[in-house]
């Protein structure tokens, strides 16, 4: 049946240009929208400028110009960002907006009127010379614990502690240099506590037919917070502030965290107003439609637990579903400002890069759980070159000219015997890609593609149509070869929509029939005519990416440069301090990965295993238990941490894989890990098991 779904992703905030950061997670969301339309679903996907807060206050005196004047320049660049990376907002909308005011004050009235809202007064650092209070990052001051100058008032960017701004050593405002006071202040709270057994009833998929409201890293994250104790959450700020006032509490504001994900709602209302839906269908307590969140790792408490609450509160329904994607790094660390590795969404556009390659590329590394991906800008080259040009795109250019050379872009009217064989093979693997869309494993949706574009070329590659072109008495089995060819790349195509729209769109264009739906594109296409090959997909020219990094190159003020020398430092002191656990989380033979010697890799026993079972391990969320069958060395029982990259183990059993039979057992609380499987790429779902020919024995040793 059709199903009726909201979307959602994160608003960016309005205080300055979008990255590639951001990004990660709204092609995650934007994909996810698109497939579930091809599946015939009702479907809304809303966003928009969270545009409220001091420091956007701040940031528009700054420029000189009105909080409304500056937001909407943010806006204008934010939605022409969206345009170019292709996205299908039904509404893009602002949280400074009517709809948003009038549901945002009438959420906290129905709140104040259920008996959760609470008064009381609070210290505050407040600026004498300003006049006003100061939110924490406008506090700097020297870090209590490692002694570094310059900190913020909530965290240390050398040492990464916490602490209260009050904490600070020498505190100053950086809005004027002053030091600041203590100031008494009445905040109003929303009392949180009061829904605990509501959001426990939530993670528990109670008002969701026992489906789970979010990855179990997230869950059990969140119940974490829940076991510590909810506390009340500030809801108010002191005047001066840009945003929405509160009812009957002159000069207090409404904390931007609350009106922000009202923001939502307000984008909804408003393309109800302009299509004529309504509303209550999809946010009334009773409504049957869907609501799902896709969301940055960092802001989980807020989607997890205070915004679930404050809908069931004034009377609406809780979000079906929250879906969290990772950090984005770029070539294996935090973006860097001064490596031109903080890149902006507008310079990769106006770098000349293909969008959709990005898109992509992200969608090979993204899965359910909330892992950091990282932007190997040499992988990603290379990646979308092999997969997208060389793979894909290929199939058609190979024998699209032929077809017109020789039958006018006719199809031949069915397959052979061995085109049968073939297709129902590639149709078996394309089985199940609604599901994996709708559980967001993309990157086992871009491993089916990749295996499913292998078989074809290994097909095209074996039957040489280039050469069976040269015989007149064999044009029907040309035909055949080409029949299956343009098939199997409509099918191909079918799998990539959500992720390439506007690619797919000129795939259609030359196939001459679109792609209504991932059914759609399992039917074959005989007899019926395709029109002339263009290229759809240029190769990533890595003089493009190398000015794209240049132009993200900033000259940092001493006091940057400081800042990310020692965030740097930090990260590296960490490195050597906690030794990184391999995936199977059994200690490694210690290896200088510089430079080693022969003796040193002759250490390793490296056998073939042949995988004679595999499941998950109940307890964890990242082990996968496997039996393998090692020849002469018996069975052996290996624990691995790939489950984000393997969803469905079962699917292992039978396989080659390649593991290290001399590692000294580890006893784990799952039992005993006799070994170590080897896997490649950047761990999370971004890890591809190394494989063997199925004609290597079991227990054979890798040379």
């Amino acid at each position: 049946m059709a199903r009726r779904i909201l979307v959602t992703n994160a608003l960016p905030y309005a205080n300055g240009p979008l990255h590639l950061g951001h990004m990660l997670g709204y092609i995650e969301a934007d994909i996810w929208a698109r497939a579930q339309r091809m599946q015939g679903h009702e479907v809304w996907y809303v966003a928009g400028e969270d545009a409220h807060g001091t420091p956007i206050m701040l940031a528009a005196e700054k420029a000189g110009k009105t909080s409304e004047q500056y937001i909407d320049d943010i806006r204008a660049g934010h939605e022409a960002d969206f345009t170019g990376f292709h996205f299908s907002y039904d509404q893009y909308h602002t949280t400074h907006s009517p709809e948003n005011r009038e549901l945002a004050t009438a959420i906290y009235l129905r709140l104040r009127e259920g008996g959760y809202i609470a008064r009381r007064d609070i210290q505050q650092l407040y600026d004498p010379a300003r006049d006003m209070f100061l939110p924490d990052r406008y506090i700097k001051g020297t870090c209590p614990n490692c002694g570094t100058p310059d900190q913020y008032g909530d965290n240390c960017e050398n040492c990464g502690a916490t602490y209260a701004p009050t904490d600070l050593v020498n505190p100053y405002s950086v809005m004027s240099g002053a030091t600041p006071e203590l100031r008494d202040s009445e905040h109003y709270f929303f009392e949180l506590g009061k829904f605990e057994a509501l959001l426990r009833d939530w993670f528990a998929g109670k008002f969701t037919d026992g489906k789970p409201t979010a990855d179990s890293s997230v869950a059990a994250k969140l119940a974490e917070w829940i076991d510590g104790g909810l506390r009340d959450w500030d809801i108010s700020r002191d005047a001066p502030y840009f945003g929405f006032p509160i009812p009957d509490a002159p000069g207090k504001f409404f904390y931007v965290w609350l009106d922000a994900p009202i923001g939502y709602l307000a984008s909804f209302k408003a393309l109800c107003d302009r299509k004529g839906l309504a509303f209550d269908d999809f946010l009334g307590a009773d409504s049957t439609a869907e609501m799902h969140h896709f969301i940055g790792k960092d802001i989980i408490n807020f989607h997890g637990l205070f915004w679930p609450a404050m809908l069931h509160g004034a009377g609406l329904r809780v979000p079906t579903a929250l879906h969290v994607n990772g950090y984005l790094t770029v070539n294996g660390a935090k973006m860097s400002k001064s490596r031109g590795t903080f890149i902006q969404a507008r310079t990769y556009l106006d770098s000349g890069l293909d969008p959709e390659a990005l898109r992509y590329y992200f969608a090979t590394m993204l899965g359910p759980t909330p892992v950091d991906v990282d932007l190997d800008l040499k992988s990603f080259e290379e990646r979308v070159n092999s997969h997208l040009v060389g793979k894909w795109a290929n199939i058609a250019s190979r024998t699209a000219g032929f077809l017109h050379a020789h039958f006018g872009g006719t199809l031949a009217a069915r397959f052979d015997d061995e085109a049968t064989a073939l297709w129902n093979d590639l149709l078996a693997q394309y089985e199940g890609i609604e599901a994996l869309y709708e559980a967001d494993e993309y990157a086992e949706v871009t491993r089916r593609f990749v295996a499913m574009a292998d078989a074809v070329n290994g097909y095209i590659a074996a039957k040489a149509p280039w050469v069976i072109a040269k015989d007149d008495a064999r044009r029907d089995e040309l035909r055949q070869v080409c029949t299956f060819a343009i098939n199997a790349f409509r099918l191909l195509s079918g799998l990539l929509k959500p992720i390439l729209p506007s690619t797919v769109a000129a795939a259609e264009a030359f196939l001459g029939a679109p792609i209504v739906n991932f059914a759609d594109a399992r039917r074959e296409l005989f007899g019926h005519t395709v029109n002339a090959f263009s290229p759809l997909f240029g190769r990533l020219d890595p003089k493009k990416i190398e000015a794209m990094v240049e132009a993200s190159k900033e000259s940092l003020s001493p006091a940057e440069q400081a800042r990310e020398v020692a965030a740097a430092n930090t990260k590296t002191s960490k490195k050597a301090k906690e030794a990184p656990k391999p995936m199977n989380d059994a200690a490694a033979p210690a290896i200088d990965t510089a430079t080693i010697s022969i003796d040193d890799f002759a250490k390793l026993d490296l056998r073939i295993g042949k995988v004679l079972a595999c499941e998950f391990v109940e307890g964890s969320d990242k082990l996968l238990r496997f039996e393998l069958d090692a020849g002469s060395l018996g069975k052996r029982q290996i624990f691995s941490g790939i489950r984000a990259a393997y969803g469905e183990p079962e699917k292992l059993v039978g396989r080659n894989v390649v593991f290290i039979a001399n590692l000294a057992p580890r006893k784990m609380r799952f039992g005993v890990s006799e070994g170590m499987i080897l896997s490649a790429g950047d761990g999370g779902s971004d890890l591809f098991l190394l494989d063997a020919d199925q004609g290597a024995a079991a227990g054979a040793t890798v040379r």
